[in-house]
């Protein structure tokens, strides 16, 4: 099977978001006021919100990076998991059901596009290299 520029477009449009919004976003913002408070309007202490944000940071590196083993990848892909899912219940347990319930699900989704296509894509890539060494032995076996 051949790889569509389609599939390549959603995976680095899906990478490319939650790394913005869970990397980019809170090494630039978690030293603020509003930060801060939404940590501990949660109930959480402040160590657990600098601890979060180092996480966050590496774990979008690692999703960035092309040359990454897949064992590594899917830590970060399940660290997110992890991360959206408690916060959800976090604010659902805290505020209510509401539109901040939502919105880490709504990222949980971005995710979720982007492991699907990431391993759909690596699949790609992993069979093409066997098909090239098959085709190598095949070639090799003819001409001796």
């Amino acid at each position: 099977m051949k790889t569509t520029k389609t599939e390549k477009i959603i995976y680095w449009t899906t990478t490319i978001l939650i790394f913005v919004m869970e990397g980019v976003m809170p090494a630039l913002t978690s030293h603020t006021e509003l930060a801060k408070e939404g940590i501990r309007h949660l109930g959480y202490p402040e160590y657990f919100g600098k601890a979060l944000v180092v996480f966050k940071v590496l774990g979008a590196i690692v999703l960035i990076m092309p040359k990454v083993p897949n064992r590594i990848k899917e830590w970060a892909y399940a660290g997110f998991a992890f991360d959206f899912i408690f916060a959800g219940i976090s604010h659902w347990a805290v505020d209510g059901f509401g539109g901040q319930t939502f919105f880490p699900l709504f990222f949980l989704a971005i995710l979720i596009t982007s492991y699907i296509f990431y391993f759909r894509l690596n699949r790609y890539q992993n069979n093409s290299k066997l098909t090239f060494k098959a085709n190598d032995y095949v070639v090799s076996s003819i001409h001796q």
